[in-house]
């Protein structure tokens, strides 16, 4: 594809997401922040409070705004594939009905504030398919096929309780009325509690944050989660939503080939063989140390001094 249409076609999906990002907040939270989803109900109109697992809470929030993503992808003239597979990247793929050949991918990233300045996720796998971009091998298209690659990040709060699992509670609403037939006062070893109304009931998470960023332009260059093979995101929350990674500076060739070498190319250090595992090293293994001063060094690991 002609490289000016593919950036001015990354540019109208990325302006076409910052729009339709900023409408989320007001659909998925009531005005005093909290979060519209209260619980489940059963057919006794009982409402049962979710705990704030936090796969639990990604789930519901992805389910939730689901309906408008098909409204969004309508309403910009996209095509919406889904991943086939749980484990399949991306979570969702839009290609555009005028041109098959201009194919974006989009992550939903839920994660909740550590305090009031940082969060993080992983950004996906840096061995498989984003190694062997054109195989399709837990991806939904070859990577190399994608001309984008986008992160829809959702930021919350938790309401936190001691025990996550052990705090659900259940509750009757007088405002629903009852068609099943008398309630019991308890579920299980659970009292049931009325309240008048569901604005009532207290949400286990509020005040949302939503942003749209480039993977590679909110990328560390540090793994994401233990010894598994994905990418970290930086973790300050300013960062993430103005798109200041460790790489954004630099640019995106840079961030593809540090990661597709993370932890494979090695270098000698202080008379030791060394894998090469932050984008200081990486750069010296280049001879590109005039790019040192590009890296963002709030989303890079701490440089050692010479």
């Amino acid at each position: 594809m002609d490289k000016n249409l593919k950036e001015k076609y990354k540019k109208e999906f990325k302006d076409a997401l910052v729009e339709f990002v900023d409408t989320l907040k007001g659909h998925v939270s009531t005005k005093d922040n909290q979060w519209t989803v209260k619980g489940f109900i059963d057919v006794y109109k009982n409402i049962y409070t979710i705990s704030t697992d936090t796969k639990i809470v990604s789930k519901i929030l992805e389910i939730h705004i689901f309906p408008l993503i098909l409204e969004f992808a309508n309403k910009f003239d996209y095509k919406l594939i889904l991943a086939e597979k749980q484990n399949y990247y991306p979570d969702l793929t839009f290609v555009r009905k005028d041109n098959d050949d201009a194919k974006f991918a989009l992550d939903l990233k839920t994660t909740f504030r550590r305090n009031d300045e940082t969060a993080g996720f992983t950004l996906g796998s840096h061995g498989g398919y984003f190694k062997e971009r054109d195989k399709d091998k837990n991806i939904q298209f070859p990577y190399n096929q994608y001309i984008g690659h986008y992160c829809l990040g959702i930021i919350y709060s938790k309401n936190d309780y001691k025990d996550e699992l052990g705090e659900t509670e259940v509750f009757q609403v007088n405002e629903l009325e009852e068609e099943y037939g008398e309630t019991p006062d308890k579920v299980g070893e659970r009292e049931v509690t009325t309240v008048d109304k569901l604005v009532a009931i207290t949400s286990v998470i509020q005040d949302f944050d939503f942003f749209v960023a480039e993977k590679w332009k909110i990328a560390s260059d540090s793994r994401g989660s233990g010894n598994t093979a994905n990418i970290g995101s930086i973790k300050k929350i300013e960062d993430l939503k103005n798109e200041n990674g460790a790489f954004s500076q630099l640019g995106e060739e840079w961030f593809d080939e540090y990661w597709i070498n993370y932890d494979v190319a090695t270098m000698v250090k202080d008379g030791k063989t060394t894998s090469i595992t932050n984008i200081y090293d990486f750069l010296e293994f280049k001879g590109r140390t005039d790019l040192i001063e590009k890296v963002v060094a709030t989303g890079a690991k701490k440089r050692k001094a010479d």
